[in-house]
């Protein structure tokens, strides 16, 4: 299995948990947990690479060298000059250094790109949004996403969502969000950071 998947998540878990238990308190117009942090302290954050993300490795000067790649479940990939190199739990600058490293046996000096075009995201670096959304679904986290940026991938509320009692979960603690002001009512000042791991969850309001 590799090292930075788990099947077993116990952070993951208690978070679902906090979620199920804030979706059946959902019914009440607001709650009263603090607002989320409107700043948050990332400084320097990369995404690493997982089992099944799209690279595409750019080699300048050397299209043929050049090829577009799916990390493998066991975490490593193969492409012309290079075959079996570990891209699972890198950064695309780590990995590129690996693969220039592995080219230069056969071409010299190699300027190699890398860049991530499909992302899965190990669970640590997901943003996960569930319960009265369009379309409930983790995302991989991306540097500076805000919580518009989250609702966009999901599709935004769904008719009957309670959006401002929205919780977010992050670190087992529990924040307020306001997804109605900020979806419906465009208050930009509900639009706030979010960091790898964050949890939505929109709770329904009473029909």
């Amino acid at each position: 299995m590799n090292s930075i998947r788990s099947v077993w998540n116990p952070g993951r878990f208690a978070a679902w948990c906090a979620c199920a238990l804030a979706l059946t308190l959902g019914a009440c117009a607001t709650n009263n947990f603090p607002p989320a942090p409107a700043q948050v302290s990332m400084s320097d954050y990369h995404y690493v690479i997982g089992p099944g993300d799209t690279l595409h490795i750019g080699v300048w000067q050397n299209p043929d060298l050049s090829s577009t790649v799916t990390v493998r479940p066991d975490g490593r990939i193969s492409a012309p000059l290079v075959q079996g190199v570990q891209a699972a739990g890198l950064t695309s600058d780590q990995l590129a250094s690996a693969i220039r490293e592995s080219m230069s046996k056969y071409v010299r000096d190699p300027v190699v790109t890398v860049v991530v075009s499909d992302f899965h995201g190990a669970l640590g670096q997901q943003v996960s949004i569930v319960g009265a959304a369009t379309k409930p679904q983790s995302i991989p986290y991306r540097d500076k996403m805000t919580v518009l940026d989250a609702m966009i991938a999901a599709g935004g509320l769904t008719p009957y969502a309670n959006g401002n009692a929205a919780v977010l979960i992050r670190a087992g603690k529990s924040y307020s969000l306001h997804l109605d002001d900020l979806l419906r009512g465009g208050k930009m000042g509900d639009n706030v950071p979010l960091l790898p791991g964050d949890t939505i969850v929109i709770p329904q309001g009473w029909f």
